[in-house]
């Protein structure tokens, strides 16, 4: 029997905010499921170059320093629109499959299931948290945000705020001494993350996280590997009126977990030199702040990423023009003018450094509506 039930609480899903809604249940003897959602145009002007993506998020990558491009550019999509379902039987098992249609088809976003302290599948990475991320109506949101924002497949298990996983290796970043993303990339172990959640009062909330991960460059006869690490720390501090987020990441051999770094979200982690390989560092992080203003929701953010790009250039010579540090900044108010309806607009600002000299940068403007049920 499928009956509709009402949720009244605010819901939050990273990058991008959701109303909670009326969603749809479906009672079939030891289980319940739950069909959820919701509809999203997002409509953009760029105010220089075209940098929108699929859900129209601004990209690091199509910034450019020419002096001569074409300026003023609107778009439109509906693409972030999403739905999943979710069942849970009577003895605790429970699982989710959700998708969206980022990129014009659907896509799948999670497909796990969890039982008591384990899960098991395809969900967020355990090197992820929302606690120190500030709302944003770009899908891609802020650099330097908590973790890699991503959902990876996983094994996790979890005891109170501490959880631990072993996750499919996120995008390897490996040059080969002439270029990145070599094909002789091998991934041979997977990803251990760790995290803990908690919280020092009643107004102040943190997370700690790091992994480690191997790295592995393979040809048949050329065998070489390195160690890569990373970690995080976010907050949330409650001033009553006003909330404040702020995150720092580290990583060394592990920038596809540092949040939109290289040339858009994964920074090179090794390269092969005099045949060994040797790890990329780089750091970053955001802070922001968060207030309720009428009937809606104020938040303004700035994040930064920079990589360390010296010894790389020293050893290989050929990073000029690679993208240093990318760092965006994002002031937006969101209101729910009825139940369940969620209308937002966005100034954003985008801005990439390259190593050796140069630099591009970008102002765009975002609306947003979004049903959910």
């Amino acid at each position: 029997m499928i009956k509709s039930k009402v949720c009244l609480a605010l819901g939050v899903s990273v990058l991008g905010l959701s109303q909670a809604a009326h969603a749809f249940d479906i009672n079939a003897g030891d289980v319940t499921a739950n069909v959820y959602g919701y509809a999203q145009l997002n409509a953009v002007y760029d105010v220089n170059e075209d940098i929108g993506n699929d859900t129209q998020a601004g990209q690091f990558s199509k910034l450019t320093d020419a002096n001569n491009v074409a300026e003023g550019h609107f778009d439109a999509d509906a693409q972030q629109s999403r739905i999943g379902i979710s069942a849970q039987h009577k003895d605790g098992a429970k699982v989710v499959v959700e998708g969206d249609f980022r990129g014009g088809t659907f896509r799948l976003r999670h497909a796990y299931g969890s039982y008591e302290k384990w899960t098991v599948g395809k969900t967020w990475s355990n090197y992820n948290s929302w606690t120190g991320w500030t709302p944003t109506l770009d899908f891609d949101s802020t650099a330097g945000s908590p973790g890699v924002q991503d959902r990876v497949e996983q094994v996790r298990y979890t005891d109170g705020g501490l959880s631990f996983a072993l996750e499919k290796d996120y995008f390897p970043n490996v040059n080969d001494g002439s270029s990145d993303w070599s094909a002789n990339t091998k991934t041979s172990m997977p990803t251990f993350t760790a995290r803990y959640e908690g919280s020092a009062s009643d107004s102040v909330s943190y997370v700690v996280a790091g992994l480690a991960r191997n790295l592995s460059l393979d040809d048949g006869t050329m065998d070489e590997s390195a160690f890569g690490v990373g970690a995080f720390t976010g907050v949330n501090v409650n001033l009553g009126s006003v909330t404040l987020h702020g995150v720092v990441n580290y990583s060394n051999g592990a920038n596809g977990y540092l949040y939109r770094s290289g040339g858009n979200f994964i920074g090179t982690d090794a390269y092969l030199h005099n045949g060994d390989l040797e790890t990329v560092s780089a750091w970053g992080g955001s802070i922001g702040l968060s207030t309720k203003i009428g009937e809606g929701d104020f938040n303004i953010v700035y994040g930064t990423v920079k990589m360390d790009l010296d010894d790389m250039n020293r050893d290989l010579g050929n990073v000029g023009g690679n993208n240093e540090s990318n760092t965006n900044m994002f002031v937006n108010y969101m209101w729910y003018p009825v139940d369940n309806v969620m209308m937002g607009v966005e100034l954003a600002h985008f801005e990439s450094e390259y190593y050796g000299g140069g630099d591009a940068d970008a102002t765009r403007v975002m609306y947003s509506a979004q049903y959910s049920f």
